[in-house]
């Protein structure tokens, strides 16, 4: 068998080649540390099995329907809250807990998102994604029962960090399940119910709130995490990975322990100092000082360990030594803040200029959601026929940015019906462009990197968006007190402008006519320099996408088509002169055994591969 497999080998120079590139491009040593891919260079048609076999028909349909269904449950419990915040405090008595309410999901959901990046690598996606639905519903479960604020706050933190596993698990079970040149289009549908959930929460919570009890803003997470949970058990088959295989100590070992020891803490840090700063105490407050420095030591030695420690790091930094991943993260950098900003000051617009409620000012944010959502999907199918999404990338971000600055123009005068108009451009900007980061992410890494890649591109966008919705808050409010003391001076005296810029957007409607038209102005201004910040962020993605490389979904499909003597002379450009060598004395070494066994001349052997 052994002289057969050498003449096999010897006769086809190219199988040595193909051997070779196989070696050279697993991203994994022997115990699972990284190796020394260079994922510029690497085919795409190296990063999938030509045997994946992925579920069709209705068995496709029903898994994708637990993940859509999961993932809407995810994005539901990020604002469902907002409108039933005033129902829990009466009941708990407990107003100065209110920031924690909404903290404690997001400081445990964007501090373990990195983590999960690296669990999902090394182990079981199934048993971590059911691992974690299990751990979002639990903390549901002592959110809905809780019987005092403490209980509650648990049981939202408990929520969050099942949400940090659970998005990028979700990402991970369509990789798994559908081919690459076909995710975009599954993709875009869920960042679409995404979208929708992120609207309907307020709408929901305030129905649940007024009709049952506020309890049901959580309870609902418990049968349909149920039902998702058993689809995904019973559906979801995911091959055998040489990363799963190795020994548990080995697993551990690759999981950063240095890193997450620092990055974790250090996020923390940086929300609770954005969270309280200006609000609950002054910028100039010690605690708030020592919060902001101890969060640049703790994030500056996390990068410090994936430089200094490669083999197990987090983010290992050849990842970001590829064009697309870089251009990928400037992207979310920025588009998570202004997608974030706008959505969240909008209906605060609504509220303080038109005197809406929040119910209807949920509403009138449906065609930015709506235009986002059906250009997400549609951009989705786009990128599944022509396969390129870097096109897409920039078109929306020229379309989004044009309609940024359109929003900018905002005036108390402003018709609600131009308004709509104004949203839905930049909703369709918008929706191109924010399946595309992602996308790039599964298409330029090796498949054992896409956890760590998709990650990190929730990972950006949630910790910028909430970066900068604190940044806006304090804009607000700056804004707010430097304009409201001349709008207030023309027979308003007696209004403290401090009083009226923390009561809230709604109670601009008890101030008497008097006044409040000049406030109106005042808070107008107040918030159009916070969507000029947007504006600003929304220009600079352009740069991002300007940035990324043109590389095709469907490239790995036409890889695969190819004749197989053409797909086994691929080999890395990285390839050294050494190695050229090693193999060309190996091929020596085969033809001579060869010799041996079939009675052949070496000096014959040499030549038919010469003419070979």
């Amino acid at each position: 068998m052994l002289f057969k497999k050498s003449k096999a080998i010897a006769r086809t120079p190219g199988s040595i080649t193909e051997s070779k590139a196989t070696t050279e491009t697993d991203p994994q040593t022997a115990n699972g540390a990284p190796g020394k891919e260079d994922t510029q260079t690497a085919p795409l048609a190296r990063k999938e099995s030509s045997g994946d076999v992925y579920p069709s028909g209705v068995k496709l349909f029903v898994l994708l329907t637990s993940v859509y269904v999961s993932m809407f449950l995810v994005a539901l419990d990020r604002l469902i809250i907002t409108t039933a915040i005033p129902r829990i405090t009466d009941d708990f008595h407990s107003v100065t807990d209110i920031g924690w309410y909404g903290s404690a999901f997001l400081l445990t959901s964007s501090s373990f998102q990195l983590l999960f990046g690296k669990v999902y690598k090394f182990f079981s996606v199934k048993v971590t994604l059911l691992a974690t639905i299990v751990l979002f519903e639990i903390g549901s479960a002592i959110s809905g029962a809780a019987p005092n604020s403490i209980a509650f706050i648990i049981g939202r933190a408990i929520s969050g960090l099942g949400a940090a596993g659970i998005l990028s698990g979700l990402m991970m079970t369509i990789v798994y399940s559908v081919p690459l040149h076909k995710r975009p289009l599954y993709q875009g549908m869920m960042g679409g119910v995404f979208g929708i959930a992120s609207v309907v929460g307020p709408l929901l919570g305030g129905v649940f709130t007024s009709k049952v009890t506020w309890r049901w803003c959580f309870y609902i997470n418990l049968p349909l995490g149920g039902v998702a949970m058993v689809v995904i058990f019973f559906l979801l088959k995911i091959p055998e990975r040489k990363e799963t295989q190795i020994p548990l100590k080995a697993k551990l070992a690759q999981l950063d322990v240095y890193g997450t020891g620092l990055i974790v803490p250090g996020t923390i840090c940086l929300l609770l100092a954005l969270q309280w700063g200006g609000l609950t105490y002054a910028w100039s407050d010690g605690r708030i000082i020592a919060l902001l420095v101890l969060a640049g030591v703790l994030i500056i030695g996390f990068i410090m360990v994936q430089i200094l420690l490669p083999k197990t790091a987090t983010i290992a930094p050849r990842i970001f030594k590829q064009r697309s991943i870089l251009a990928g993260f400037f992207c979310t950098l920025c588009l998570g803040p202004h997608m974030m900003l706008f959505v969240y000051y909008l209906p605060v617009w609504f509220q303080a200029i038109q005197g809406l409620s929040a119910v209807d000012s949920g509403i009138h944010l449906l065609p930015l959601v709506l235009s986002m959502v059906a250009a997400n999907i549609a951009s989705g199918a786009a990128v599944r026929r022509i396969g390129y999404y870097t096109p897409f990338l920039i078109a929306g971000t020229c379309l989004a940015s044009v309609g940024a600055g359109l929003l900018n123009t905002l005036s108390v005068t402003t018709p609600l019906a131009r308004l709509a108009g104004y949203q839905v451009l930049y909703g369709l900007g918008l929706g191109l462009m924010t399946q595309a980061p992602n996308v790039a992410a599964q298409t330029v890494l090796p498949r054992p990197d896409v956890p760590i890649g998709t990650t990190l591109v929730f990972f950006t966008q949630t910790l910028a968006g909430a970066v900068f919705l604190s940044v806006g808050q304090n804009v607000l409010q700056g804004e707010l007190l430097r304009r409201l003391p001349a709008a207030l001076g023309g027979g308003g005296g007696s209004f403290d402008p401090k009083t009226i810029a923390d009561s809230g957007a709604t109670s601009l409607t008890d101030l008497p006519d008097a006044v409040r038209p000049a406030v109106l102005r005042a808070y107008n201004e107040a918030l159009r320099q916070v969507f000029r910040m947007a504006l600003v962020l929304t220009c600079l993605t352009i740069l991002g996408a300007l940035a990324m490389e043109w590389r095709s979904t469907r490239q790995e499909v036409e890889k695969k088509q190819a004749p197989r003597e053409e797909e086994a002379v691929v080999a890395p450009a990285t390839a050294s002169t050494e190695e050229a060598r090693v193999s060309d004395t190996r091929d020596s070494s085969i033809g001579e055994k060869q010799s041996t066994v079939d009675g052949h001349h070496p000096h014959q052997e040499e030549k038919s591969k010469e003419s070979v």
